[in-house]
């Protein structure tokens, strides 16, 4: 039973570690999303649409 006991302990501290990486991984794919919309709406509005200058 205590062996038992540190195996669970350890698998329990194991998938809190995963979690909390695959919770960071998830956050920096939704930025990078985020930044890869941003990007596309910016070249579209640069090079798609005419703008007019002052002078």
């Amino acid at each position: 039973p205590a062996k038992e006991r540190k195996r669970l302990a350890a698998a329990e501290k194991r998938v809190k570690e995963l979690e909390r990486e695959l919770h960071r991984k998830e956050k920096a794919l939704a930025e990078t999303a985020a930044l890869l919309v941003l990007e596309k709406k910016l070249h579209r509005q640069i090079w798609l649409e005419p703008q007019v200058l002052p002078l």
